[in-house]
């Protein structure tokens, strides 16, 4: 297989493509990424030989024509993903993650009238909106639509050019949305790492609000098996949610990374909530699990937590050139 991955030097997009040439010596990898400040040809060291990395912008459309056209499939994670980042500047959102897939479809429709390309495009959860704290329930794929920031908007009206390329053009598509990512190569800027960071680095963490706030965690690694899984057996037209029953309030994952590195639990600081802060989210991954057949492996959260302290514990050279343009960036919403 040719398979072009868009934004695979990202957080997840590095960890699919380490993934898959370790254990997919037959797919050839073709990584496109801009490189911006969430980037980093050093995610992906040591795979770098074995792959090709192409500098660019995913809205160059000659670009991503001619890459598309090479390719098989095409895994489309390259976006803009950080809420904080979008409520202060959304333009960048609106480019990459609009005009961006607007770009990957229209590449994908062109080349596909000579050799057939499927897509996968990498949504999340947030364009659900979120659910009550006490709410029993879950997103599902037939969750409306009702996002809640200029990040989750954006990844919202991408999804519908997908469902509306799908439909118009035949475009062999599939898509997931997927809860809260954590593991190795995460930007410093992330509620996980930036606690670890701020730990490793002498700094009192910070909580957003009382920490009341629910999120549905997945390694990074269960995400990208899933997403092998879908790109392989799913049904052209589905959507996919990918989750793996991960739940936990803000308050509860910050003493948890705090206990796990030998700090007192309440050794953080609340600073002032983030404006429209979602909830809850939590997703239903039954169908995934029971047509696809697919099942998490990092189902202990505690362990997965301390392999990721471990990795930024060893790692600090990944991430310690970023750390202080991240905290002085919080700093200076907060005036």
């Amino acid at each position: 297989m040719r398979l072009l991955v868009t934004g695979g030097a990202g957080f997840i997009g590095a960890n699919f493509v380490r993934a898959t040439v370790e254990q997919r010596p037959d797919v050839r990898v073709t990584v496109l990424d801009s490189l911006t400040y969430a980037g980093s040809r050093e995610s992906l060291r040591g795979v770098d030989s074995q792959i090709r990395l192409v500098e660019g912008d995913i809205t160059d459309a000659e670009l991503v024509g001619k890459l598309v056209a090479d390719a098989d499939a095409v895994v489309h994670f390259a976006a803009e993903t950080h809420v904080d980042n979008a409520l202060a500047d959304p333009e960048p959102f609106v480019h990459s993650n609009v005009l961006g897939t607007f770009t990957v479809l229209e590449a994908v429709r062109h080349a596909s009238s000579a050799n057939p390309v499927r897509l996968h495009h990498i949504s999340t959860d947030e364009v659900y909106g979120d659910l009550e704290l006490d709410d029993p329930a879950r997103f599902t794929d037939a969750t409306p639509y009702n996002p809640s920031s200029p990040y989750s908007s954006t990844k919202a009206a991408a999804d519908m050019l997908v469902r509306a390329w799908g439909r118009s053009y035949r475009v062999a598509a599939t898509i997931s949305n997927c809860s809260n990512n954590y593991g190795p190569y995460q930007h410093v800027e992330k509620f996980i790492p930036r606690q670890i960071t701020n730990v490793l680095t002498g700094r009192r963490p910070e909580l957003y609000g009382t920490g009341a706030n629910v999120r549905d965690w997945i390694h990074v690694d269960d995400h990208n098996s899933a997403v092998w899984r879908i790109l392989r057996d799913g049904t052209a037209g589905r959507t996919y949610l990918i989750g793996a029953d991960g739940e936990r309030d803000n308050l509860s994952v910050m003493r948890t990374i705090l206990r796990l590195m030998g700090r007192s639990a309440d050794d953080f600081d609340h600073v002032t909530d983030r404006v429209g802060h979602d909830l809850r989210y939590a997703i239903d991954p039954t169908p995934l699990r029971d047509e696809l057949g697919w099942r998490p492996e990092h189902t202990d959260f505690e362990s997965g937590l301390r392999d990721t302290i471990d990795w930024y514990r060893n790692n600090e050279s990944w991430w310690r050139p970023l750390k202080d343009a991240v905290e002085a960036t919080y700093q200076r919403r907060r005036r």
